[in-house]
């Protein structure tokens, strides 16, 4: 006989207390610290589930749980009759230290343990929530040496009940050393931190970003026993930056404990060294920074005036950078170009330059892409010159993560400059070393590491037929606030699957195809006298109801929603593509067809 959900739920609680009671998870420790040190230290093979469970029946462990467990039981026996009780908690969570992992005895962990949060001074007022009430959750995420982890979500409170244990795997980058247990002094060396990212979702699913840290783990490698607590003050983001917005305790706990641990003046030492190596990096790359700049002036005064920016920051630019990125990675060549667009604002965007020469712009806030031709000023007056589509006027600079050059042409007008790269008297470059040695990957500690892609956990199935299910829902009610009936054309509505396809298709990579085979579909589908009407539109987000409200703004869409007339027939589609890091596409198509009166 299987239990109802709720009563599953609420006894999983109880033996999650009763194990934290017993501290079940202190005692499995020290067990398996002692079977290491004196079953597998002389040969250091795997320790397998079967040793851990032989050791703790043997030590009575297994006993003693099942002792507990037994009067659990009992409670339940007595009250099966009875009404099955709501879970007491808004998330049902297991102990982290029992779950199945695999750990390698001959590998060095950090396991890192969120203990709870306090002064959350901004849900200070936030009420508990109720069972099975949807509430605002935290999520706490974390990145380390190319190991990602996300803990569970926990209702937004202010001392949010943060309870999650991550296993750290630290290991050596030297060539055949990688099964090698490293030792104190070698994870001294190793200067990654751990980043730590806290996210919001609110109750409608929408995510925030609340605050970002650093955490520097190796004082652990001086603390007595190898375990340390730590108290991580969070900051908050953008204009809130300087201000508190909670802190967290966190536990730092070296697995298998060191045999010999470092003195704290030694890892201050450390640190210290690795600040200032960091900071002498950053001065001469400055030094040779303010040398390139006087060099590119005396070329021409006039490039006093240009957008050529060595240090620099924004809204626009940190787009045009990620989207730089991303080509880069994909095998293309890639630059960010500093400039100015209409009326001399200044601008960021992304150029690249093919292998036939071809220089491709792309706009980051908009997705778009427009083909570079420039326009000779040698040319005769009456020749035919290129119109620009771009809107981009003039050009400073460009750079990636191993070029920079200054343009240093006559006129940094767009549609006249040539982009040969080679060619100093046009584009004047900074040293490849010097822009090495502050940018190269480990090269200051000041510019983390890149964290790996995690792939999308999102149903785009799924997700489209909930989107659209709602919609239908919203449609229909609108529709019955002015007073019209609402019949859908689920026919209609299927045929208008390849058109969203096609549209994402063509944003992604600029080729168009398929239209015609859907305008041949919607002409066999609407009936002679009959009129069509379709809008699409896109989205980042898959709020349908935030998605409706914009559609209602525009009189096109509108008019289709609120269509009046002799038989009126309306459609819908959604069309949900899913990208890495559950990033995704939204299309939305309304469409009507109703006979037309004359």
């Amino acid at each position: 006989m299987s239990l109802p959900p709720e009563k599953a739920s609420e006894l999983k609680q109880i033996i999650h207390q009763q194990l934290l009671k017993m501290d079940v998870h202190g005692r499995i420790r020290e067990v398996l610290a002692e079977t290491i040190r004196e079953e597998l230290a002389p040969e250091h093979q795997q320790l397998s589930t079967e040793d851990l469970i032989r050791a703790l029946r043997q030590r009575g462990i297994i006993d003693d749980v099942m002792k507990e467990i037994k009067f659990v039981t009992d409670v339940n026996e007595t009250e099966r009759t009875s009404a099955p009780k709501p879970s007491t908690h808004f998330v049902d969570r297991d102990p982290p230290v029992l779950k199945k992992t695999n750990i390698d005895p001959t590998r060095r962990y950090l396991y890192l343990q969120v203990l709870g949060g306090k002064a959350f001074l901004e849900h200070l007022q936030e009420p508990e929530p109720l069972p099975g009430q949807i509430c605002s959750t935290f999520t706490l995420c974390l990145h380390f040496r190319n190991q990602r982890f996300r803990s569970k979500p926990v209702p937004c409170a202010c001392e949010p009940d943060f309870q999650d244990g991550f296993l750290l795997e630290i290991h050596k980058d030297g060539l055949g050393e990688g099964s090698k247990m490293v030792d104190a002094t070698t994870m001294l060396s190793i200067c990654d931190p751990v980043h730590m990212v806290l996210i919001k979702t609110d109750t409608s699913g929408e995510t925030t970003l609340v605050a970002s840290y650093f955490l520097e783990w190796r004082s652990v490698l001086a603390a007595e026993n190898g375990i340390t607590n730590v108290a991580v003050e969070l900051l908050g983001v953008g204009t809130e930056s300087k201000v508190s917005v909670g802190v967290l305790s966190i536990r730092l706990e070296m697995y298998p404990q060191l045999n010999k641990t470092l003195s704290s003046e030694i890892t201050t030492t450390q640190f210290t060294l690795e600040r200032q190596k960091t900071a002498e990096k950053e001065r001469l790359f400055l030094v040779y920074a303010k040398q390139w700049w006087r060099e590119y002036l005396q070329i021409r005064p006039t490039h006093n005036a240009r957008l050529v920016k060595i240090f620099a920051q924004g809204d626009c630019e940190d787009h045009a950078n990620l989207l730089c990125s991303l080509l880069l990675g994909f095998g293309l060549e890639a630059f960010v170009c500093v400039g100015t667009k209409a009326k001399g604002v200044p601008h960021t965007w992304v150029m690249t330059c093919g292998s036939d020469g071809t220089i491709t712009f792309w706009e980051s806030l908009t997705g778009h892409r427009y083909i570079h031709r420039p326009i000779d000023p040698d040319d005769p007056p009456l020749a035919e010159q290129p119109k620009p589509l771009y809107p981009y006027r003039t050009i400073g600079c460009i750079f990636n993560h191993e070029k920079f050059f200054g343009n240093c042409q006559p006129s940094d007008a767009v549609e006249v400059c040539v982009f040969d790269l080679h060619d100093e008297s046009k584009w004047k470059p900074m040293s490849g070393e010097a822009i090495k040695s502050v940018c190269a990957p480990g090269a200051t500690s000041s510019v983390p590491p890149s964290p790996p892609l995690c792939a999308s956990t999102i149903d785009a199935a799924v997700a489209s037929n909930e989107i659209e299910v709602q919609l239908r829902i919203l449609v229909s009610e609108h529709r019955k606030d002015l007073g019209l009936s609402t019949v859908w054309d689920d026919q209609l509505s299927y045929l208008l699957s390849p058109a969203l396809a096609a549209y994402e298709l063509e944003r992604t990579t600029g080729l168009s195809a398929g239209n015609e085979e859907f305008q041949d579909a919607v002409r066999r589908a609407v009936p002679d006298g009959h009129t069509f009407k379709g809008f699409p539109i896109h989205f980042v987000h898959r709020n349908a109801r935030r998605a409706f409200a914009t559609c209602l703004r525009s009189p096109f869409c509108e008019e289709i929603i609120c269509c009046r007339g002799d038989q009126v027939r309306l459609a819908v589609r959604v069309r949900v593509f899913a990208y890495p890091e559950s990033a995704c596409a939204v299309w939305i198509m309304f469409a009507c067809k109703y006979r037309s009166v004359l």
